[in-house]
């Protein structure tokens, strides 16, 4: 049997061969076993997007420029004053997410609109609770939304006038009350 006084040499033997081991399959890297297996992408757009972009720029011309699939959380930023619990799982709600497009000033950049580009994709459940998901946060940061149907072609001045209408709503004014009649003096 071995000495009692052997074993603590044994388990820090043990535990050195051990991180050793892991170190070389990269575990404590980041990396792990599978590496870095990542590729570049073969386009940032798909075919309707890039023809809905065109488009777009033609309709909104040099006074605007516009950026494609930009995260939420670049967008809206958390109010402060809440919990860090509360802080992250509000971030988490938009961290994953994207606006197809972002409509700028081109002279300085500041946000005037985000467009959502919706295909047929977006009938389903899952798609519908994100979409309403975008709508609510731009409703809160009062951020004009414009949801276009992805078509195969776009006319330009739609286009220009859907976003006009989106980003100057005509805000409903109402009448003045009708003048009332003097109260008869008794």
């Amino acid at each position: 049997m071995l000495d009692l006084k052997l074993w603590p040499l044994l388990i820090a033997i043990a535990a050195v061969a051990i991180v050793v081991m892991a170190l070389r399959q990269g575990i404590f890297r980041g990396t792990g076993r599978i590496g870095l297996p990542y590729q570049r992408g073969k386009a940032l757009f798909s075919a309707a997007e890039r023809s809905f972009l065109g488009a777009l720029d033609q309709a909104l011309g040099p006074e605007y420029r516009v950026f494609g699939k930009v995260r939420v959380a670049d967008v809206a930023t958390v109010k402060p004053g809440l919990g860090r619990s509360a802080r992250q799982a509000a971030l988490n709600r938009i961290g994953a997410k994207h606006f197809d497009f972002v409509v700028c000033h081109a002279n300085d950049l500041a946000i005037v609109c985000a467009i959502e580009l919706n295909d047929s994709t977006h009938s389903g459940k899952r798609v519908r609770a994100r979409d309403q998901l975008l709508a609510d946060v731009c409703r809160v940061i009062d951020l004009p939304l414009l949801t276009i149907r992805a078509r195969a072609s776009y006319s330009i001045p739609e286009l220009r006038a859907a976003f006009e209408s989106a980003v100057n709503p005509v805000r409903v004014v109402p009448a003045p009350a009708p003048p009332q009649p003097p109260k008869p003096t008794p």
